[in-house]
């Protein structure tokens, strides 16, 4: 796939693409005879995961460090695995942290549409009795 596609499917743009090639966030793309990146399928499951992991909010160290230790080969599984089971349990604080604020701000919402019903219900009642005193003076 040329980095066009890749950009296109995976929706980042190609700046960012040569730049997580430049500092080793996904591993050298192989090029074409013209010289332009060629992603292959392994290619296009880094972008995929590096872009999981920086939607998750996960460093742009933190997967420098991980793919580093990829690198090295098997014996870093175990270290791998304390990174993400570490990462992980940052991911859970944060999704705590936002549900708190998404509660309050539900909470807040709430509270304003019950004074905007209020509000409603005082002015419904100054006009009805606007009006009965148009009736009065009609009279």
């Amino acid at each position: 796939m040329t980095i066009a596609e890749v950009s296109e499917k995976y929706d980042i743009s190609q700046d960012t693409l040569r730049y997580y090639e430049r500092i080793g966030l996904i591993p050298p793309v192989n090029r074409n005879k013209s010289g332009n990146r060629d992603y292959t399928e392994e290619d296009c499951k880094w972008v995929e995961f590096i872009k999981c992991m920086r939607n998750a909010g996960l460093s742009i160290e933190v997967l420098i460090e991980y793919v580093s230790l990829v690198e090295k080969g098997d014996e870093t599984i175990e270290a791998r695995k304390e990174l993400l089971i570490e990462q992980r349990n940052h991911l859970i604080k944060k999704i705590e942290d936002m549900s708190k604020t998404l509660e309050r701000l539900n909470y807040k919402i709430e509270v304003y549409e019950g004074l905007l019903v209020e509000k409603e219900k005082e002015l419904k009642k100054s006009e009805n009795q606007q009006k009965g005193d148009v009736h009065f003076y009609e009279q």
